[in-house]
């Protein structure tokens, strides 16, 4: 099964999130990336239009967590997904210790 990202990322004013769409297989989903998510990721304060850029700029990144929360059947009540500052941390952690862990040959 293949992870489907449909080109559809918009700010929710309402809950002052970033969403983007998600599919495997029969389901589908929205992700919700909060405006202080974005704290972490700008130098600037995040606006709509900012938090918008720093989805676009790290996309790969949130789809990337999006599908590894799927797998690990974190759903939010709704059946969706949030991405949390924590989810960030976690990644950025794994992988940074994942390079230098490598043994040597």
């Amino acid at each position: 099964m293949f992870f489907r990202f449909p080109p559809d990322a918009r700010w929710n004013a309402e809950r002052s999130v970033v969403e983007f769409g998600i599919g495997i297989g029969d389901y589908e989903g929205v992700v919700r990336v909060p405006r202080r998510v974005f704290q972490g990721l700008l130098d600037e304060t995040p606006t709509p239009q900012r938090c918008l850029e720093a989805y676009y700029l790290h996309r790969t990144r949130l789809e990337l967590i999006a599908e590894r929360k799927v797998r690990r059947r974190r759903l939010t009540d709704d059946g969706n997904i949030e991405i949390t500052g924590r989810d960030l941390r976690e990644r950025n952690f794994r992988t940074s210790t994942g390079l230098h862990s490598a043994p040597a040959q």
